[in-house]
Parts: structure tokens; sequence; C-alpha cells
């Protein structure tokens, strides 16, 4: 049998424009010689739809548009998800799947395990199946299910449910297993998925076949990498990462073709951010970008990742320098403006930052200067680049990282001004990675860039480590703290300093009032600032 995949990269309430999609790929799948199509999780409705659920015509419009491609549809089944009601007690829908196919009447499955944990919400909004069985399609008895209902203890955080809808459909004799996900991108989760895949395909014999989306959606990133395993739990196809693909594979090979290996974290960390980067502008309705140029390798990356993922010529960059910033800065940013081929403004700030202070000087006199003077410079670039933004109708990137937000090495309403924060979940330690695969051809980001120390630029002679620890020791222990959420004693207790753990700790829960107030970051670590992670802001717990 020829399973087709379509590996699709929908859009979050378009409703007509996934239709069609879906539909396509499915009629050009059919030609291919698929027997049977498999789409991704709530593949018509986009993933996740969070409160559009809650809306009163969102769900019935998802029923009219299911009814319509079933309308549309021949003889080789569909499976596609979308969200159904529940007409029984519990929460108001289902997420589900349904078997469409001419001539025969619709077909559900409904998801049996709802996570709740990281950025998983779904016991909000959906009631959990009520049996779990097997369903025939094109006279064979498939295991249906959805995401996390495959996903077994040993790949979960913690063990989190007390069934098993895969053990409870191999014992009811299924000949294959098919699932429809919707897995955000992690670093490396791509070759867990197929570890955990394999090992499942293994114990219980059986072939399977994961179908995964593809695309940015607000902070979430979807790989793609769908995958399929045959009854040795040996992976005999792997569909393409980050990209759309449609493709025919048999449900039994004979034989299999070698798979390539999944690529390192910097390479496949940098397509998720430029997926994630093309994706939320062009589904919010922009088609370019602004972003400011330090000399300074954050913004060095974040330029690389936007010329990739919009086309250099829908980047600006624009540098603005005052009398603290180097000149080996203002020439690194032109550099690597002229390197990535974007255009690049210079719009100094320094007589604006002189009128400013001015402001202050009767109300100020007899205090010292200190972070007010520093920060109404990131504060005046970030009102001139919010002006190109407006004047323009260009969304401005931020350039910071999860190293610099984690500790509140970031100034409100200065450089945190923008729509996305492109690498705000990077701790700075990768972002040096990032910036060594983006040159392993040629020099993209200047060596100076790479090379020189940290600064914002902000008084003479500043350091980044003036004010915080080495990266190299702050990124492990915020990868402890944050991540991992251990303890304060716990870290300690793994050979770090009490004293630069304590500040980090203290750090990191005193600048929460700073991550509620920052732009949608994507999601790339095990952890990210925001969506899975919710903290309060007043409150006074401290260890």
């Amino acid at each position: 049998m020829k399973i087709g995949f379509a590996q699709l990269n929908t859009t979050v309430g378009d409703l007509r424009g996934n239709a069609e999609k879906i539909l396509a790929a499915y009629r050009d799948l059919v030609k291919q010689g698929a027997e049977l199509v498999l789409t991704p999780e709530l593949a018509l409705t986009g993933y996740p739809p969070q409160d559009l659920v809650f809306k009163s015509r969102f769900v019935p419009l998802n029923l009219e548009k299911l009814d319509e491609l079933h309308r549309s549809v021949g003889e080789v089944p569909l499976l596609v998800g979308f969200i159904d009601i529940n007409h029984g007690s519990g929460q108001p829908f289902h997420n589900a799947a349904a078997v469409l196919q001419r001539g025969q009447p619709l077909r559900k499955v409904h998801k049996s395990l709802l996570p709740t944990y990281d950025v998983f919400d779904e016991d909000r909004y959906f009631e959990p199946a009520k049996c779990v069985e097997p369903i025939e399609i094109a006279g064979k008895k498939f295991g249906v299910t959805i995401c996390e209902d495959i996903w077994t203890e040993k790949y979960l955080p913690r063990r989190l449910y007390g069934n098993s809808p895969v053990g409870s459909l191999v014992e009811q004799g299924i000949e294959a297993i098919l699932n429809l996900s919707a897995s955000p991108f992690s670093i490396g989760k791509a070759a867990r998925r197929a570890e955990m895949l394999g090992a499942l395909a293994r114990e219980h014999r059986l072939p399977i076949h994961y179908c995964n989306a593809i695309g940015g959606n607000d902070q979430l990133v979807f790989d793609g990498n769908s995958l399929a395993f045959d009854a040795t739990g040996a992976l005999h196809t792997r569909l393409a990462p980050f990209a759309e693909e449609c493709a025919v594979v048999e449900l039994n090979p004979s034989s299999s073709t070698p798979v390539t290996a999944f690529p390192s974290a910097p390479e496949e960390l940098f397509y998720a951010l430029s997926l994630g980067t093309r994706d939320y502008l062009h589904k919010c309705g922009f088609h370019s970008t602004v972003l400011g140029l330090s000399g300074g390798i954050d913004s060095a990356v974040t330029a690389c990742i936007a010329a990739h993922a919009l086309g250099t010529e829908h980047v600006l960059g624009v540098t603005m320098p005052t009398q603290y910033s180097s000149q080996g800065s203002v020439d690194d940013s032109l550099a690597i403006a002229k390197n990535l081929g974007i255009r690049c403004l210079t719009i100094p700030i320094q007589r604006s930052f002189e009128t400013f202070r001015e402001q202050f000087r009767e109300v100020f006199t007899g205090l010292p200067e200190d972070t007010t003077e520093e920060n109404m410079q990131p504060r005046l670039r970030g009102m001139t680049l919010m002006a190109l933004s407006n004047k323009f109708g260009s969304l401005l990137l931020t350039t910071g990282n999860k190293s610099e937000l984690a500790v509140g090495y970031c100034t409100l309403y200065g450089d945190m001004c923008g729509g996305l924060a492109v690498i705000s979940d990077v701790p700075k330690t990768m972002v040096y990675e990032l910036a060594e695969w983006i040159n392993r051809d040629r020099e993209i980001i200047p060596r100076a860039t790479i090379e020189k120390p940290p600064s914002a630029e902000l008084k003479p002679d500043q350091r980044d480590q003036d004010t915080l620890p080495p990266y190299e020791v702050l990124d492990p222990i915020l990868q402890l703290y944050v991540e991992e959420q251990l303890s304060g004693a716990e870290i300690i207790a793994r050979g770090f300093d009490e004293k630069t753990v304590r500040w980090v700790v203290r750090r990191v829960d005193l600048n929460e009032y700073k991550r509620a107030q920052a732009v949608p970051g994507l999601k790339v670590t095990g952890r990210a600032f925001g969506l899975g992670r919710k903290m309060p802001v007043a409150q006074r717990f401290v260890e």
C-alpha cells in the first residue's frame, strides 16, 4: 500500500486557504499513486488555534470546510486533522482526525492524550477520546493517533498519563500506526522523535507513518521531518526539514534507501529561525523588515537570518552611532550589510542624545550619571527604528539574545522595541556557534565582530563582562535554572560558584517584569521565555 504524506504549512484560522492547500496536495499525491493521504494535526484549522476555538463561528466553519473537502475527494481516502464538537460532558471540543472518501460516511478519531505542559494547553479546549479503536482504511486495520498519543513515557518530561493509546490499539490487532502531528521544533528534537518512533515500531513490530506540520505560527516553529518506519523499526523515509513536501512511500517497503543524517544544531537552528521569521512576517501581512546594526554579533546573526528568510531586498539595516560607538563597530555594521547585500542607513543619534540629556540637566543636578543616561541611548535608537518601521511599513526585528533577556541586560522601550524577537531564545554562546556556521564557506559576518569582546557601548570602554559573568559561565547556569528548573542550591551542588549562581538566579527572578513586556520570540530551546514559561511578576518567593 502506498501512503501519501502531505507535509503542509498551514496558517492558523485560514480555513479556506488551508482547505485549498490540503485538496491540492491530495490531488497531487493521488496522481503520484497514493492509496491513502495523511495530513498533519489540525491541518484544517492550523495549530495551535488557541482561543479562536471559542469564537462562535470558528468550529462550525471548520466543519463546513470539512464537509466541502469530503465532497471534493475521490475514492482514495484522505485523513485530515480538524476540530470536532463534543456533544457530551467536559470540554466543548475534540482534537480530531477524519477519514474522507467518496461514497463513504465520514469517520472520526479523537485525540486521547492532551498535553498541558510547556507550550501546550489542549485541556483548556478539548475533551479526550471516550474510547480508542482501530479504523479500517482501504481494507487494512490502522491505529490512527494524533501527535501526543504516540509519545511514550520514556520520551516525555515525566509520567503524565495513565493510559497508552498505542498499546490499546496494538491489543486490538492493528496492522500499522498512522500519526497526524504538529510537533513544535526545539534543538535536537527531530532526532529524538526518530529515536522514539523507531523504538516504538520495533517494540510492537508495526510500521509507523508520522506526518508532521511545518511552518511558523507565532512563537512556535514546526520543522516537518515527517517519518516512515518499517516493522523492524528501520527508518526508510524522512521528508524535508523546514519545507513543504508531498511524497508517496510504501507501507511495507521491500528495501529502503539510506536516509540522510539529521543536521547539526547550528544548521537546524538557523533554518528554524529563518522559517519562523519568514512565516511570522508573511502571515501577519508584512513583506519587509528593519533592524538596528550595532557591529555586534547578535545584530549580525539576526541580519543574516532575516536576509535568508525574506531576501536581501526586503531587509533594511540601520547603524546609529554615538560618541561611545567605536569606529570598528560602525565599520563592522557597514561590512555585514555589504556582505549580505542589504541596504544600510547611518543615522547618528549623538545630537539627539545631547539634547535629551540637556532636558534633564536641572532636574538631575548633583546626581551622578548612571544607567539612566545609558538607557537614553537605546531608547533613542528604538524610537528611530520605530519611525522607520512606521514610515515604510516594515516590521522591526529586535536582536537581543536569551542570555541578556534572562538577566535583564536589555532596555525596555529601547533595544526591546520591535515586532519579533528573532534570537530571544538563543543563548549567547549559541549565537557564536551560529555565526561560525554562517561563515562556514566564506566570511559573511566580519571576523572582528566575532572576536571582539561584546559591549553595549553606552559608556566609555564598556564590556558586557563588566556587569555579567562570562557567557560560558552564565549560559550553563541559565540552562539549569530556566530550562531544567533546578534550584540555586542544586546548581551550586553541581560545582558552580555560589555567589555567581545566587546573582544569576536573583536577576532572572527580578526581571520578569521586563520579559512580560517583551515582543514575541521564536521558541527553539526546551523552555523559552513567554509561551512555555508562565511566571508571576508581582511575587515574593525567594529561596
